[in-house]
C-alpha cells in the first residue's frame, strides 16, 4: 500500500480555543492515528510575521499551540512536528518558487485583494498598508507545501485557492525545470464542525469570543455560563436550532448524548442546567489533557527538545530536496556534470499554454496564453472545473470553429488566439498534452 503524506500547519499568533480544538486540533490528531499516513504537522511562526509585530505574543502562542498538540495526544514519534523557522530550507525554497510565480496569480490571492478593496473603500492608495509579507505569503505558504511533496492539505474552503496557487507552482517549476514537485489537492472537510463562540457568531479572536481550550475549570464554568441564549425560563421548550449552547455541546458529544440534550431542551431544560451540563460534558473530553498541557507550559524547554528533534527528521527529507532543487536550477559546483537540455522540452516550451484557477466569487476560470506570458483568451466563470476543463478540451480539439461555438463563455479574445489554438491541435510527440500545465478537461476542483 502506498504512504499518503497529509501536512497541516498552524499560524503562531493566538491561544487555542474550543474552535480551534473542535476544527482542527482534534480531527488531525486522530488523521494521523490511520495506517499508511505519514503526517506532517508545523507550527507556522514565519506566518505569524505577517499578522502581528509582537515578538512575545509569537513565543507565547508557539509554546502554547505545540502545548495543545502534545496535549491532545499527538505522538512526534509516529509524525514529523516541527517548528516552520526551524527549516532553513523553506525559505530558500520560497526563494525558487518566487522566480516562477507570476505576479498576476499573487494579484488575485483573498487576503491582497481583501486589503485592496478595504483601500478603495476608503479612498486609499491601492497598496495602503499592504506589506510584501501579505503579498507574498502564498508562496512562503507554497513552500511548506511542496518542501515535503504533500499530496494531502487539510484546509477549510476558504483556503483552498492556496493549495491550487501550490500546485501551480509546482507545475511551473518542473515544466522549467524537471519533475520535481508533487501536484498537492485540498482535502476539504465538510463536516468540520465550526463552533459558534460567545456571541453565537463563529468562534474567533477577531470577535473576542472565544473559550480558551486550556482555561482553568472555574473559568471555563464563568465564560460558558456567559453564552448568549434567549429570555425563555425554566419549563419552557428551547429551540436547537441556532443555539449556540446547543451547537458546541454536539461537538463534544456522542450522538445518544445529543439526542438526550435536544429532548432535554424539549423538556424545558432551564439554561442554567444546560450551561452546567454543557461545561460537564466539555471538562470531561479536556480535562485529563489540562494537566499534560499545563506540565508543558512549565517546562517550555521540554517542549524545544521536541520541536528541534522533529525539526531534524524534518531535516531529513528537506536537505538533501533542496541540494536536489538547487542542482536542478543551476546553483551547483562550477565543476558538475550538466546534462544537455531535451530538444523536445525546447519545443514544448514554445507553446501556447492554458492556465485554470479558482476566483474568488467562487467560479473557476481559465485563460490562454501565448509562450511569452501574453494573453490571447479569457474565459467567463464556470459553475465547476469540469465545466471549465471540458471547454478548453472543445478549444484544443476545434480550435478557431471552438472560438465561434463557446462565443458566449468566452469574456475576451485577442487576434492570435485562433493561430495559438491551431497550434496546440497540431499533432504532437507527447499525446497532446498543453505544455507545461494539466491535460486539458483535467478537473482541478479539490478532492476531500
Amino acid at each position: 500500500m502506498s504512504t499518503l503524506r497529509v501536512l497541516t500547519g498552524i499560524t503562531t499568533t493566538g491561544t487555542p480555543h474550543l474552535g480551534n480544538y473542535v476544527g482542527a486540533i482534534r480531527p488531525a490528531i486522530r488523521a494521523s492515528q490511520a495506517a499508511g499516513t505519514d503526517s506532517f504537522y508545523f507550527l507556522a511562526d514565519y506566518h505569524a510575521l505577517i499578522k502581528t509585530d509582537d515578538p512575545q505574543r509569537i513565543q507565547r502562542s508557539t509554546l502554547e499551540i505545540a502545548a495543545t498538540w502534545l496535549a491532545g495526544g499527538l505522538d512526534p514519534e509516529r509524525v514529523t512536528f516541527y517548528r516552520q523557522s526551524d527549516i532553513p530550507e523553506i525559505p530558500e525554497l520560497t526563494w525558487f518558487l518566487t522566480c516562477v510565480t507570476g505576479k498576476g496569480i499573487l494579484n488575485r490571492a483573498h487576503a491582497y485583494k481583501a486589503a485592496v478593496d478595504r483601500n478603495a473603500a476608503t479612498g486609499a492608495e491601492p497598496d495602503h498598508d499592504v506589506t510584501a509579507g501579505l503579498f507574498m505569503y502564498p508562496v512562503l505558504m507554497g513552500a511548506d507545501i511542496l518542501m515535503f511533496n504533500a499530496h494531502k492539505v487539510p484546509v477549510g474552503r476558504d483556503q483552498v485557492q492556496h493549495i491550487e496557487m501550490a500546485r501551480d507552482m509546482a507545475q511551473r517549476f518542473n515544466h522549467a525545470y524537471g519533475e520535481h514537485f508533487v501536484l498537492p489537492e485540498a482535502a476539504v472537510e465538510e463536516d468540520v464542525a465550526l463552533l459558534p463562540g460567545l456571541d453565537g457568531r463563529k468562534m474567533s479572536k477577531s470577535y473576542d469570543n472565544t473559550i480558551p481550550l486550556f482555561a482553568p475549570r472555574e473559568q471555563m464554568r464563568k465564560l460558558i455560563a456567559g453564552i448568549v441564549t434567549d429570555s425563555r425560563g425554566p419549563g419552557e421548550p428551547k429551540d436547537t436550532e441556532g443555539s449556540a449552547l446547543f451547537q458546541i455541546y454536539q461537538a463534544f458529544a456522542e450522538p445518544a448524548e445529543t439526542d438526550a440534550f435536544r429532548r432535554a431542551f424539549e423538556g424545558g431544560i432551564s439554561w442554567a442546567d444546560a450551561k452546567q451540563a454543557l461545561f460537564e460534558r466539555i471538562d470531561r473530553e479536556v480535562g485529563p489533557m489540562r494537566a499534560t498541557y499545563q506540565r508543558c507550559i512549565d517546562d517550555p524547554a521540554s517542549v524545544e527538545r521536541v520541536l528541534l528533534a522533529g525539526a531534524q527528521k524534518a531535516r531529513r527529507t528537506a536537505s538533501p530536496f533542496i541540494a536536489t532543487l538547487r542542482h536542478a536550477v543551476g546553483l551547483r559546483p562550477l565543476g558538475a556534470q550538466v546534462q544537455a537540455a531535451k530538444p523536445a522540452k525546447a519545443a514544448k516550451a514554445a507553446l501556447p499554454a492554458f492556465k485554470q484557477y479558482r476566483e474568488a466569487d467562487g467560479l473557476f476560470y481559465f485563460k490562454l496564453v501565448d509562450a511569452g506570458g501574453a494573453l490571447l483568451l479569457q474565459s467567463q466563470g464556470f459553475a465547476s472545473p469540469k465545466d471549465a476543463g471540458q471547454a478548453i478540451a472543445q478549444l484544443t480539439r476545434d480550435g478557431a470553429a471552438g472560438l465561434t461555438a463557446l462565443a458566449a463563455q468566452l469574456a475576451r479574445t485577442e487576434p492570435g488566439a485562433a493561430a495559438a489554438l491551431a497550434q496546440l491541435a497540431a499533432p504532437k510527440a507527447d499525446n497532446g498534452s498543453v505544455a507545461g500545465e494539466e491535460d486539458p478537461g483535467s478537473a482541478v476542483e479539490p478532492q476531500a
